[in-house]
């Protein structure tokens, strides 16, 4: 070994050019060493550390760490100003892809859906879907990515959820930090940042297509949230929440990224 570090610090001088090579490759091997046993001594160290998700999996705490802090590196330069590139209806596809059914019960009675918002006050409203169409519409046509990696431009129709926290009195709701929403079997679950719940191109969607949401899609009532990748846009909604603390997220539980966004 002394021999080595004698032969590695020589100058180039006293080196033919043989041994300039080999001083070289033996450089490279020592620092590709270095890096190599770095590396799996870090892959060892991160295994060892707590998982975040408790028994439903999740990820080391130190990656949570690290997508928490780019939650807070994105969530302040997030703007309501900054709308997701719409195109117009020719470009979407005929039929949206379907993608999971979590949540989407087979026993589920349409006809007995109502949606349900817990208020800060202990008080539940409940709502028909008839209540929810007396609403102003918005149409959103965008490309829907998923964090799969595929996307397709997508049509979709319904209300802006700031619309349908301002008809309803939801003042104070709206001051709180984040909005949950669940299935009516409550299989599915997310947690959603305030300022992109009240973004404007987010909608409580009842269409597809300029037609009724159909079953695969969540109906009666599925979230569409544009800024978020498609992990967030919970299908068939039955229930919403309000809290200052982070509600449970069937995904991010599963280790992906909480915030998810675009």
């Amino acid at each position: 070994m002394k021999r080595l570090i004698q032969h590695l610090f020589k100058k180039n001088s006293d080196l033919s050019v043989d041994e300039q090579i080999s001083r070289r490759t033996a450089i490279s091997f020592f620092v590709a060493s270095i890096a190599a046993g770095s590396g799996i001594w870090g892959w060892l160290w991160l295994r060892k550390q707590p998982v975040d998700g408790g028994l439903r999996g999740g990820i080391q705490q130190p990656l949570r760490d690290v997508l928490n802090t780019n939650e807070k590196i994105f969530g302040k330069t997030f703007s309501s100003n900054h709308h997701t590139k719409v195109y117009s209806k020719k470009d979407a596809v005929t039929e949206a892809r379907v993608n999971g059914d979590i949540g989407l019960n087979e026993d589920f009675e349409a006809a007995d859906w109502k949606l349900s918002v817990q208020k800060n006050n202990g008080k539940v409203l409940e709502l028909t879907l008839a209540d929810i169409k007396n609403l102003p519409k918005t149409e959103v046509i965008y490309d829907f990515k998923c964090i799969e990696g595929w996307s397709e431009v997508s049509w979709w129709a319904g209300v802006r959820l700031s619309d349908f926290l301002d008809f309803y009195h939801l003042t104070e709701e709206k001051q709180q930090q984040y909005i949950g929403l669940l299935t009516p079997d409550e299989e599915y679950y997310v947690g959603i940042d305030m300022p992109s719940a009240l973004h404007p191109q987010t909608i409580l969607c009842y269409e597809h297509n300029g037609k009724p949401l159909p079953p695969e899609h969540g109906a009666p009532l599925r979230l569409i949230i544009p800024v978020k990748y498609g992990i967030k846009n919970l299908k068939r909604v039955g229930t919403i929440f309000f809290d200052n603390k982070r509600p449970d997220d069937y995904w991010a539980e599963r280790g992906y990224d909480y915030y998810s966004g675009l």
